[in-house]
Parts: structure tokens; sequence; C-alpha cells
């Protein structure tokens, strides 16, 4: 390591948001960047620390302290390089990762200062773009083989990627007009603006990936591409959000939190809705249904358009506060709760609330009928029991928004050259285990047209 006692004379350095008065009229990113030099004194940071169980707890296996100390040295390009190794994307993950690595780095055990591994990530590439290191691979040596990936979201683009590099020709197939996924139509542009994915898109198509838009594949066993193709990869991810039966759903007002989110997207790019289609929070209250990202995600965009009030609710309970979990201690990564720069920008959250009832007058939403509740431990063992423990309330609302996950995809049993990986085969989770996904996948689907080993890729 460049300096070795760095770690303990260096401090941690966020580069933090942009004013909270500022951000919230615009859909620009919100995350700062540091300069230069201080970024370099934050990568020194990176302690010789003899076990990294950074590169443990990442999913891609970064290997965050050889890219720290090349960064240190100021060699950007050897950080690239290194870094680029292991994956395809940092410019996504080093916006929208929630850093594993960081919670499992040895200073967060020791001082709760972990090195800012994602910012340094972040940066790694952006220079990296700037200086030229990134530069289209057009030599690559073609095998005549050809393999189709379904869905152009994280996992599907990993895939694709990794296939393309060892000289299959590739075909991904995307129902949007854009390529992306949630990258594109779920994450806001002000936590990943989306001139950074058409970047690594055009990079794509001009290292040899077709993409076709606009196609909707519906695959079953009889599906002619698992012939017209030698191996065929499903990245659709979870595209069923989990519904909430409760009266009054179908009232105008009620929208799954994907609905909000990627129309918003929309609206940004460029594409035009009516007066009737378009979902808005402006002058309205609005209330968030589920406390996890995407409905942190639905609380940002309601404050750029202009909402009068949000309110956020989850049925499970608050997290424990602080740095620490008793139940998950370190590496393991800490369900703590998290206060993201959505929230910061106004929110009334609130735990342990179920949802009774959607009310309304000619059509249209005017307030949630909940009740708090309470969680008792299961004498037979298992989930916890809900229990009521305050009366019935009406949380006043124009707009509600259903933010509790995605439901995980089931499949039929597919021909041997299918194969499916990211959120389509394990359930909705991070970008970055979706790329992780994905790289495995292409290695699976390289073995099989290369060796005729058949690896499991099946989510059966």
């Amino acid at each position: 390591m460049g300096n070795p006692k760095a770690f303990l004379e260096i401090h941690r350095q966020e580069a933090g948001y942009r004013p909270v008065h500022d951000r919230i009229h615009d859909f620009g990113e919100v995350e700062q960047t540091l300069n230069t030099r201080e970024r370099k004194l934050q990568a020194s940071r990176c302690m010789d620390c003899g076990v990294p169980f950074c590169h443990w707890a990442c999913p891609l296996g970064n290997k965050a302290p050889e890219w720290n100390d090349a960064l240190y040295k100021g060699d950007w390009e050897l950080a690239y390089r290194l870094l680029n190794s292991t994956n395809p994307f940092p410019e996504f993950t080093g916006r929208i990762c929630p850093a594993l690595c960081e919670k499992a780095c040895v200073l967060n055990r020791f001082n709760h200062e972990p090195t800012t591994n994602r910012e340094n990530e972040a940066a790694i590439t952006e220079m990296a773009f700037q200086e030229g290191f990134i530069l289209p691979r057009t030599n690559i040596q073609r095998n005549g083989k050809r393999v189709a990936v379904i869905g152009a979201g994280p996992a599907g683009l990993a895939a694709a990627n990794d296939l393309n590099l060892m000289g299959y020709m590739v075909t991904v197939f995307e129902k949007n007009e854009a390529a992306g996924g949630l990258l594109r139509y779920g994450i806001p542009n002000f936590k990943l603006n989306k001139a950074i994915i058409d970047r690594r898109i055009a990079l794509l198509e001009q290292e040899g990936i077709e993409f076709k838009y606009g196609e909707e594949i519906m695959f079953n066993v009889q599906c002619s591409m698992f012939n017209d193709y030698d191996a065929v990869v499903i990245a659709t991810g979870t595209p069923t959000a989990r519904d909430l039966k409760a009266p009054g759903r179908e009232l105008k007002g009620v929208h799954f939190a994907l609905d909000l989110l990627s129309q918003q997207n929309r609206v940004l790019a460029g594409i035009e809705f009516s007066k009737d289609e378009r979902i808005s929070a402006k002058g309205k209250d609005v209330l968030v249904i589920g406390g996890g990202d995407t409905g942190s995600d639905c609380i940002g965009t309601a404050h750029r358009q202009g909402c009068k009030s949000v309110t956020q609710i989850e049925i499970m309970p608050r997290p424990v506060e602080g740095p620490d979990d008793p139940q998950n201690p370190w590496p393991n990564w800490p369900r703590t709760l998290k206060t993201t720069s959505s929230h910061e920008e106004g929110c009334t959250r609130r735990w342990n609330i179920n949802t009774l009832e959607f009310l309304g007058e000619n059509g249209r939403l005017t307030g949630v009928k909940v009740q708090e509740i309470d969680w008792k431990p299961n004498p037979d063992g298992g989930r916890p029991i809900m229990v009521e423990k305050g009366k019935p309330e009406v949380i006043k609302a124009e707009l509600c928004l259903l933010a509790m996950g995605f439901l995980k995809p089931e499949h039929p049993e597919y021909p041997e050259n299918v194969f499916v990986c990211g959120d389509s085969a394990n359930g909705a989770s991070l970008v970055v285990r979706a790329l992780a996904s994905g790289r495995q996948t292409a290695q699976q689907v390289n073995n099989y047209l290369t060796n005729g080993v058949c690896e499991s890729s099946k989510p059966y």
C-alpha cells in the first residue's frame, strides 16, 4: 500500500449531496464529487488489512484494495483496468450500489469509517471515460455461434457483454424503447442520469452487440427462438409488482410505484402523456406504502413534482438505529435504519402500520385507512404473528404509491440451451447481484457451447 498509515491520519470524507433547496427543483444527480486530490486521499485510506472482507462481500468480487492503491498513486488507467476486470459497468454501481463492500470493510469494524469504495469506483470510471481509457474493442475473434439475450437490464447487459467478448454474436431483445431495464425505468434520474446508460450502450453497440427494441418475447417451451440460436439467456427481471388487495384499490390515485417512476423517466426523455395518463404528485398529499429503496425513490420524485406532503409507511418494525446490527454483526450487512437523500428532503416515516382500506369520493382517492400493529413471536416458530395495537385512523392522501417489492417469476422447464439469470432467476435484488448473475450465466453458456457442460442456471 502507498501509505500504510493513511487510515489513522485521514478521516472518511464523503462527497455529500447538493443542498435540498436546490436539488428538489430538478432531476439532476444529487450526489456531488470530490476533487482529484481529495479522492486520492480517500483511496489512500484503504489499509493493508490482510484479509479484504470487501472482496468477500462484493457479489462481483471487486478487488478494492488493488484499485484503491492504483488510484492513490495516480494511475487512473490501471485503477480502471483492475476495477473493470471484475465489474463490467462500474459507472452504474458507482452511483447506485448500497456498497456491501463498505459495510464489510475492516475500517468499518475498527472505527465505522470505511473506505469510500463506491465513490472511488465512480470517480475512477468517469476519469477513464474522460481520458479516453475506455475504447470499443473491435478486434474480437468471432466463433460463429449466436446467442440471444432477452432483457436489457443489468443482468442481461452483463451477460451480453461477456458473451460478446468471448466471441459470440449476441442479439439483445428488449420490450421497451431503450436499454437499461430498471436502471432506466425504475431508478430516478436524480440518482442515475440516463446519459450514463446511453454512453455504455453506444460502446456495446460499437463492440458488436445488436439491440432490438420494442420486442417482447413470449417465451415458452415451444418458443422458436430456442432453436434459432445456439443459446438463449432469459434476463427479464421481476416485472410483476406485489399488489395490495384492500377495498378501494380501484380508486383513481392508487398506483404501483413503478408506474410513477417509469413514467417520470420517460417524460424526462421527451415522451409525452395525455392529462388522463399522467401520474403527478403536484399539490397532493402523497402516501407511499413500502419502506425500501423504491419507496424512497417515490418520495424524491414526489418532491420534484411539487407535492404538498409525503408520508411513508411500512408494515414491518422500525430497524435498529446506529451503525451496528446485533442480529447481523460485521462483516455481514447490517439491517439498520437507512435515511436516503430523498428522506432528507422531507417525509413523515412510520413503521408497524397495516393498510386496511383505500377511501375515496367520486372514484378518486381521498385517504387511506390504516392501523398500528405489532409483531408477536410465533409459539410454533416461523413468521411472527401480526396483532392489532392501535385504533384505525385515516391518512389523508390524493396519491398512493405501492412500493412493496416484486414477485419472483415462475418459469417452465426450458431446453438445456436456455439459461435464466438475474432477478428473473433469483427474485428482486441489487443491481450488483444482477451483474454478478449475468457474468456467471455467460460463463455457463460458454461452458455449454464449448465443452457441452450444462451447469445449472435454472430457477427450478
